[in-house]
C-alpha cells in the first residue's frame, strides 16, 4: 500500500514538474484539461468514500484512509488552473462567475480545502467519515451550484 502511495506521489510531483514547464506560457486548453482531469480523479475517489458513508460499500479502514489521503493530496491542485484566459479554449462547465467574482470563488474553494484537510483523520472511524463526507459534500454542492454550469460551453 505504501509503495502505491509513494508511486502516486512521485507521479503527481512529476506531473507538477511538467505543468511547471508550461507555466511560462500555458495554453488555456491545457489548463482546462488539467483541472478537469484532476477533478475527475478527486471525484472518483471521493465517490468511493461517499459510497462507504451511504452504506453502499463496506467500510475498510485501510482503504478509506488511503483514499482520503489521496483526495487530500489532490484537492489543491486544480485551483491553480483557473487563471486568466482559462474561461475559453476548450469545452468546460466553469461559470464565468469564477473570473468575475473571484473573492466569492476563493471563499468557496477555501471552505472545500479546509473540510478536505480533515478527511484522512476522519477516515479512521466510520461515523467520523460519514460526518466529514457530508461536510465536504456540502462544500462541493455549494461551489457547483454557484460556479458550475449544467452544460459545457
Amino acid at each position: 500500500m505504501k509503495k502505491v502511495l509513494y508511486k502516486f506521489i512521485l507521479a503527481v510531483v512529476l506531473a507538477g514538474s511538467v505543468q511547471g514547464a508550461y507555466a511560462a506560457d500555458p495554453k488555456p486548453e491545457e489548463e482546462i484539461r488539467y483541472r478537469q482531469s484532476v477533478f475527475n480523479v478527486i471525484g472518483r475517489n471521493f465517490n468511493a468514500l461517499g459510497a462507504i458513508a451511504k452504506g453502499e460499500r463496506p467500510y475498510d479502514q485501510a482503504f478509506a484512509v488511503k483514499t482520503a489521503n489521496l483526495v487530500e493530496l489532490l484537492a489543491p491542485l486544480p485551483f491553480g488552473s483557473f487563471g486568466p484566459g482559462t474561461d475559453k479554449g476548450a469545452l468546460h462547465r466553469s461559470d464565468a462567475k469564477i473570473w468575475t467574482d473571484q473573492a466569492k470563488y476563493k471563499e468557496a474553494t477555501d471552505k472545500f480545502l479546509a473540510e478536505v484537510s480533515k478527511l484522512s483523520t476522519s477516515a479512521k472511524d466510520l461515523n467520523s467519515l460519514k460526518a466529514q463526507v457530508g461536510e465536504i459534500g456540502k462544500t462541493c454542492k455549494g461551489c457547483h451550484d454557484d460556479f458550475r454550469l449544467k452544460e459545457a460551453r
